[in-house]
C-alpha cells in the first residue's frame, strides 16, 4: 500500500470507531431514559402541593442547616437569604458564610438583616481557614452570618457545618433562591425513609430572563440570548434523562453544588468537602458512595426531580468557557482520585457501570467528538475517507446533540410546563435542533482544554459578574 492509502485506511478506521462510540453513547441515553421513563410518568400525575403539605406539621420531620457559602456575592445574596427566609419548613436555620469576600457580602447581610455580632462558638469536625466572627439577625433568629478567610467554597461548606446545629444540612449556592417548599420536598425521601436515603440533590433550573420579585419566582419567561437558551435545554436533559435514570439505580455521582440536602453525620464520617479539587460537590458525593459500599450500608443518594432552585447562569461565552472548563477539571480530578473504584465489582453498580459511564461519557466523549470533527473536515478536503462514512458521522452528530436536546425538551413540557405558552416551547425546541451545529462544538473545545488543564494545574475560574436574578436585590 502507498503513503496515503495507508493514511486513508486510518482515518475511515478510526472515523468507523467515533460512528460506533458515538452509537453506544445514544443506546446508553436511550436506556437511561427508559429507566428513567415511569417516574417521569409518575411525577406528571403527582399532586405534589398534597405531596409535602403534612410534612409542614409532622413532628417528625428532621431540622434542617441550611449553609450558604457567598464570595463577592453582594448583589444576590440578599435575595439568597430572604428565599431561604421564605421556605416552608417546620425547624431550619441559616447560615450564610462569607468566604473572604473582597467586595460587601457581609455588609449587604449585615445591614439588611440587622446582624448583631455573637460569642463564636464552633465544633471541630473539620480544619478550615480562620472563622473570625460570627453575627445572628435581630430580625430572625434561625438567621446567621459567619466571616471567615478565604479559602473556597468546599473551606466555606465545611466551616458552615462546623458551626451548625441540626443533623442535615441543605448547601445553597450564594446566587440561588428556592422555591418555597423546594426544602419539603427534598427532603421527603430522607423523612420517608427514616433516614435510609442519605443525601438528595434537587432540580436547578436558569432564572435568566425570568420575573423575580421579593425572592420569589413570578413570572418564568426565556432569556433573549442564545447561550442562555442553550443551557436551559442542556438542563434540561442533565436533569431529567440522566441523573434521574443514574438516580433510579442509586449509582447517581453528582448531587449539583447549587442545591442538595445531606445527613450530617455521613458526611462528617467521611471527612467533608475536599478544599483540594474544584468539583468539590461530585467529589464528596463518590466518597460517600465508597463509604457506603465498604461498610456494606443500604443507604441511597437520591435525585428529587421537582425541587427546583433558580440560578443565574453565564450569559457570555468567556464566562461560560471558564465554567466548563472547571467542570471538565473536577470531573477528572475525582475520577483520578477515586480511579480504585473504576471497573471494581466491589462497589456494585457505582464500580462497574457509573464511574466507567463518566469517565467515557462526561469526561472522554468530547475527546471523541473532537477526533470525528477532524476527521470530517480535514478527511473530505484532503479526501481521506469515504463519503458515505461522512455522512454517516454527520448524522450521529446531529442524532447525538440535537434530537437528544429535543426530547429532554419535549419531556420537560410534557412533565412540568414550566414555560406556560406555546412561543416559548417553540423557541427552545428550534434552539435544540440547531445545537449540533454551533454550540456543541464550543462545549468540546472548551472541554477539551479543561481536560488539557487537569495536566497542567492552571485555574481559571472566571469570575462571573453578577446582575442579580430579582428586581430587588
Amino acid at each position: 500500500m502507498t503513503g496515503e492509502e495507508w493514511v486513508s485506511l486510518i482515518v475511515n478506521i478510526t472515523a468507523v470507531s467515533v460512528i460506533l462510540y458515538m452509537g453506544l453513547v445514544g443506546l446508553t441515553y436511550l436506556i437511561l431514559f427508559l429507566i428513567a421513563g415511569p417516574r417521569i410518568k409518575k411525577e406528571r400525575f403527582l399532586n405534589q402541593q398534597d405531596y409535602v403539605e403534612e410534612m409542614v406539621f409532622n413532628k417528625d420531620t428532621f431540622p434542617v442547616s441550611v449553609l450558604v457559602p457567598a464570595y463577592n456575592e453582594e448583589v444576590g445574596v440578599s435575595t439568597t437569604v430572604r428565599s431561604m427566609l421564605g421556605l416552608s419548613y417546620p425547624q431550619f436555620e441559616i447560615i450564610v458564610i462569607d468566604d473572604g469576600s473582597k467586595d460587601n457580602t457581609s455588609g449587604k447581610v449585615i445591614e439588611q438583616f440587622k446582624m448583631k455580632e455573637i460569642n463564636l462558638a464552633l465544633r471541630r469536625y473539620f480544619d478550615t481557614k480562620q472563622v473570625t466572627k460570627a453575627y445572628q439577625s435581630t430580625l430572625y433568629p434561625n438567621l446567621f452570618l459567619l466571616r471567615k478567610d478565604n479559602g473556597g467554597k468546599a473551606d466555606a461548606l465545611n466551616a458552615g457545618i462546623n458551626f451548625s446545629r441540626y443533623p442535615y444540612f441543605a448547601a445553597v449556592d450564594g446566587d440561588c433562591i428556592l422555591d418555597s417548599d423546594a426544602l419539603l420536598k427534598i427532603m421527603k425521601p430522607i423523612i420517608d425513609s427514616n433516614g435510609l436515603v442519605t443525601a438528595t440533590g434537587g432540580t436547578v433550573r436558569i432564572a435568566n430572563g425570568s420575573t423575580i420579585t421579593k425572592s420569589q419566582v413570578e413570572k418564568i419567561v426565556l432569556p433573549k440570548g442564545p447561550i442562555e437558551l442553550m443551557q436551559i435545554i442542556e438542563y434540561f436533559r442533565a436533569f431529567l434523562i440522566g441523573r434521574l435514570g443514574l438516580s433510579r439505580m442509586n449509582i447517581l455521582l453528582i448531587i449539583s453544588g447549587a442545591f442538595g440536602v445531606f445527613e450530617k453525620n455521613r458526611v462528617v464520617k467521611v471527612g467533608g468537602y475536599n478544599a483540594k479539587t474544584v468539583g468539590e460537590d461530585m467529589e464528596l458525593i463518590v466518597r460517600m458512595h465508597r463509604s457506603i459500599k465498604e461498610e456494606k450500608s443500604k443507604q441511597r443518594i437520591e435525585y428529587i426531580q421537582d425541587p427546583v432552585c433558580w440560578t443565574e447562569a453565564p450569559d457570555s461565552a468567556a464566562v461560560l468557557r471558564s465554567q466548563r472548563k472547571r467542570w471538565q477539571r473536577g470531573l477528572a480530578e475525582t475520577l483520578w482520585l477515586h480511579k480504585k473504584m473504576l471497573f471494581n465489582p466491589k462497589y456494585k453498580g457505582i464500580g462497574l457501570f457509573s464511574m466507567p459511564y463518566y469517565l467515557l461519557v462526561e469526561l472522554l466523549s468530547a475527546v471523541f467528538e473532537l477526533i470525528g470533527y477532524f476527521v470530517i473536515l480535514f478527511g473530505l478536503i484532503f479526501s481521506f475517507v469515504l463519503v458515505d462514512v461522512a455522512i454517516v458521522m454527520f448524522l450521529m452528530t446531529v442524532l447525538y446533540g440535537s434530537l437528544l436536546s429535543s426530547l429532554a425538551v419535549l419531556l420537560e413540557e410534557w412533565t412540568y410546563h414550566k414555560y406556560p405558552d406555546t412561543k416559548s416551547l417553540l423557541v427552545l425546541f428550534f434552539w435544540a435542533l440547531t445545537e449540533s451545529f454551533w454550540y456543541r462544538p464550543l462545549m468540546v473545545w472548551w472541554r477539551c482544554s479543561g481536560l488539557i488543564q487537569t495536566f497542567t494545574k492552571k485555574a481559571d475560574w472566571g469570575n462571573m459578574k453578577r446582575k442579580g436574578i430579582s428586581s430587588d436585590s
